[in-house]
């Protein structure tokens, strides 16, 4: 009997052992995996001309990506636009400047008409009250004693000086509340219109400012007594109320509040930027002065002269001197008187629009239309 090496096959042969090293084959008649009957979709740019056996169409493709558009907000330099005289954005130097000059060329009938009206008045108070105190006596009665006068009479005479002095200073005080009341009344309406481009006539400014006159009067009287006590003690007390309620005069016309909300209005806005507000203020004020002295250099040339030509005596000016110089102050005062009211309202509104965001209702009331606030994340 013969022994096999392993299973024998169909037909009875033996199957061979695989060798050391050698790996096994493969059955030649092992049957193949079922095929399905679902044909394989191609790949490629053909996958989009396929349909699947069922008649059914793939879902169409998701579309790219397509980022939002972005909201196109104003420059900063040109903000929200310029309807009027400044444009509707926090303002440097330049434009408040530049927007006080601007409304002086583009109004300058109502802005000089007005100041001519107010120092006039100005003027002719302030030299009627000199020319009734009449220091001018006083003063030729101690030219006249000589070197001969007792200390007795000399002391007489200067303290009649210095009391006509002082008399004639509170008329000129006086008079200047007075002119500066309604000319910073008169102002501040021709600017609230002037920053919306609107045209304003002289008769509707000084309508809508009128009833606020005798209450702006009460106010300026408050600010200056607070700037004087200040300065009495120090200087740097003065500093403190002239800075904090310098913006009190427009913001008591503009948001029609009481003398104590606008001061109280003022000191909110300038919190947080006093030497800021003190610089500009200081600088429209050295400008002022500058170019109002250079005015009325001319109209106190006699004065100089005599002044100078006699330095032994006593200058006694005579009444063609003083209505000289009233003169060359009115003029003054009508060229440069404006420049300082307008600079305070401007620097009124460029804080509103740093701290409450007012160039967008500025920009509402002058039919800008705006763009909506960024959406937060």
């Amino acid at each position: 009997m013969t022994e096999t090496g392993g299973p024998s096959g169909p037909e009875g042969t033996e199957t061979p052992k695989p060798q050391a090293g050698e790996s096994p084959q493969p059955q030649a008649d092992t049957p193949a995996p079922p095929q399905s009957d679902t044909p394989t979709p191609p790949q490629g740019q053909a996958a989009q001309q396929w349909q699947s056996p069922s008649g059914a169409t793939p879902p169409p493709p998701l579309p790219s990506y397509q980022p939002p558009p972005q909201q196109q907000y104003p420059n900063w330099k040109v903000g929200l636009g310029r309807p009027g005289v400044i444009p509707l954005r926090p303002l440097n130097l330049t434009d408040i400047l530049d927007g006080a000059v601007t409304a002086m060329r583009k109004y300058w009938r109502m802005v000089f008409g007005a100041a001519a009206v107010t120092a006039v008045l100005t003027a002719a108070i302030n030299l009627v009250g000199l020319l009734l105190v009449d220091t001018t006596g006083d003063l030729e009665q101690v030219r006249d004693l000589g070197p001969a006068a007792t200390d007795q009479e000399l002391m007489n005479q200067m303290v009649g000086i210095l009391g006509g002095t002082l008399a004639t200073s509170f008329i000129t005080l006086v008079a200047t509340l007075l002119g500066t009341t309604v000319l910073t009344g008169f102002l501040t309406v021709l600017m609230g219109k002037a920053v919306l481009g609107k045209p304003v006539t002289f008769k509707e400014a000084a309508k809508e400012a009128a009833p606020r006159l005798l209450p702006l009067l009460g106010l300026t009287v408050l600010y200056t007594l607070a700037i004087l006590v200040g300065a009495i003690f120090c200087l740097l007390p003065a500093i403190i109320p002239y800075t904090f309620w310098a913006l009190a005069s427009p913001a008591f016309i503009l948001e029609r509040g009481t003398v104590m909300e606008a001061f109280r209005r003022s000191v909110k806005l300038v919190s947080g930027m006093f030497w800021r507000v003190f610089g500009i203020l200081l600088l429209a004020y050295v400008i002022s002065s500058f170019l109002a002295s250079i005015i009325t250099i001319p109209f106190s040339f006699s004065a100089f002269l005599s002044i100078f030509g006699n330095l032994d005596q006593i200058y006694v000016p005579s009444t063609g001197d003083l209505i000289l110089q009233s003169v060359g102050t009115v003029i003054a005062q009508t060229i440069v008187g404006p420049f300082t009211a307008l600079v305070t309202v401007i620097l009124y509104i460029d804080q509103r629009m740093r701290r409450e965001g007012m160039d967008i209702e500025l920009a509402r009331a002058a039919g800008i239309q705006t763009p909506p606030p960024p959406q937060a994340w």
